[in-house]
């Protein structure tokens, strides 16, 4: 067998000259021939970006809402306004300060402009209410519904009632 000799290490200069870059961008997909590859992905990033970022502009000023095809009830309709984005004033701004709290402070907070606790209006339990308001009206054409036959029945019977 014929012994196989090391290779004369390479300093300096002549290892930069051996040193190919592009043999190696090559190995892991970044050489010259994937320049085309790279560039369209680049461009659709660019466009999606572009696309989200316009809807989501959109749906920060948009006059419609969010998600308009999907019907809304009265009563979320009428509470609207209090969900809305506020701009809040610097807080150093005295004068923005007082009109702000003024006007109505923040909504959704414990205590509101005149230092009493707001109990309504909360958030949380929206969808509590709502079933509790159903269940209410329902509960109220129940009792007059029986409260009705029982005076026909009385009126049938012969009791004068008024």
């Amino acid at each position: 067998m014929v012994r196989k000799q090391f290779q004369q290490a390479k300093t300096g200069v002549e290892a930069l000259k051996a040193m190919d870059a592009n043999k190696y961008l090559k190995k892991v997909g970044l050489g010259r021939d994937d320049m085309f590859f790279w560039k369209q992905v680049g461009k659709a990033l660019l466009c999606t970006y572009t696309i989200f970022g316009m809807a989501w502009l959109y749906n920060e000023t948009s006059p419609l809402g969010w998600w308009t095809l999907k019907p809304r009830p009265k009563e979320e309709r009428e509470l609207a306004h209090l969900y809305e984005r506020r701009e809040f004033p610097y807080p150093g701004d005295t004068e923005a300060m007082e009109d702000f709290v003024a006007k109505g402070g923040m909504i959704g907070t414990a205590i509101g402009p005149k230092g009493v606790v707001e109990s309504e209006g909360e958030g949380d339990n929206y969808q509590k209410e709502m079933e509790k308001k159903k269940f209410d009206k329902e509960a109220q054409k129940l009792w007059l519904r029986m409260r009705n036959e029982v005076m026909t029945e009385l009126q049938e019977k012969g009791y004068d009632l008024e």
